[in-house]
């Protein structure tokens, strides 16, 4: 029994370790789920709308300045809007004089988010920034203390899924979303704006990603490469849950972060990322749609 005792701590740590990322990436990976459920396109730019809002938190935290937690409620708030207000300037001009076709679509959004993160570069420049958290308490556990804002995190993530979640399937917005989702065609003879659903989908999906990147960034440092991560890890997750299911993206998520807090930590990240990749080439083969994605007809 005295090993079990040693070794719950470290198990707990990393399972909270690990549900921070999850809670991130539930987030992020939902942006590009959304995306791809209702548009039928794959945003390969989705990481730099995450390492936007990220550098856009240091950006608005280090202009207003004073206590910490003015700035990091003005960029929770700004930085989300920046960032949407630029992919759907980007939905406009770019996707929707392809017609959102899908091979097209694709190399658009390669050049979108080299575009981006070149623009990062310029402005932001090369080096690693932090942002102060806008509190710094303690949680004493009968084992360890652990940082207050890492579980706030947690709970901000929890909400605003939800809040996705009840928008989603409970209000008209949603359910022209989902209509849209189904059939393009239809939605549009019932006098569907589809255009206007397309560009408000696709900037709600940046937003989701900037909301993500403005939460970790303060236990992070906001980098104009930080974008690569979150993309490859927002496809393993959509990929195992199934493109467009918010259910899937939720679990998917959970299983992802904690399997790879846990593994990272008694392991090596490098095998939690073999094993994550393993998920992925096993669902492709035995269930291409996803755990909880529907197979297309």
């Amino acid at each position: 029994m005295g090993w079990l005792v040693a070794f719950f701590p470290h198990l707990l740590l990393a399972t909270l370790e690990g549900l921070v990322t999850s809670a991130v990436l539930a987030l992020t990976a939902l942006g590009l789920s959304l995306v791809f459920g209702v548009m039928r396109i794959v945003n390969v730019a989705h990481g730099e709308f995450f390492m936007l809002g990220a550098v856009l938190a240091w950006a608005i935290t280090t202009a207003v300045g004073g206590h910490p937690a003015l700035g990091f409620a003005a960029a929770l708030v700004l930085a989300p809007l920046i960032v949407g207000f630029i992919a759907w300037i980007s939905e406009r001009l770019v996707l929707r004089r392809l017609d959102y076709n899908p091979e097209a679509t694709i190399v658009a959004t390669i050049g979108l988010l080299y575009i981006i993160q070149q623009l990062a570069l310029t402005f932001y420049g090369p080096e690693a920034r932090p942002v102060t958290p806008p509190f710094n308490v303690r949680i004493q556990l009968p084992w360890f203390g652990y940082s207050g804002y890492k579980l706030s995190i947690i709970a901000a993530s929890a909400l605003l899924l939800l809040a996705t979640w009840l928008v989603l399937t409970r209000t008209r917005i949603g359910l022209v979303m989902r209509a849209t989702q189904y059939d393009r065609e239809t939605a549009q003879a019932f006098g569907i704006p589809v255009g206007r659903v397309y560009g408000a989908v696709f900037a709600l999906g940046a937003m989701l990603a900037a909301i993500a990147a403005v939460l970790i960034v303060p236990i992070q440092q906001a980098h104009y490469l930080m974008g690569l991560d979150p993309l490859l890890l927002s496809f393993i997750v959509v990929i195992i849950g199934g493109l467009g299911s918010l259910r899937g993206t939720v679990i998917a998520a959970l299983l992802i972060g904690v399997s790879d807090g846990i593994i990272s930590v008694f392991f090596s990240p490098t095998l939690a990322k073999i094993i994550a990749t393993l998920v992925v080439a096993m669902v492709l083969v035995f269930r291409p749609q996803g755990l909880f994605g529907t197979a297309t007809k």
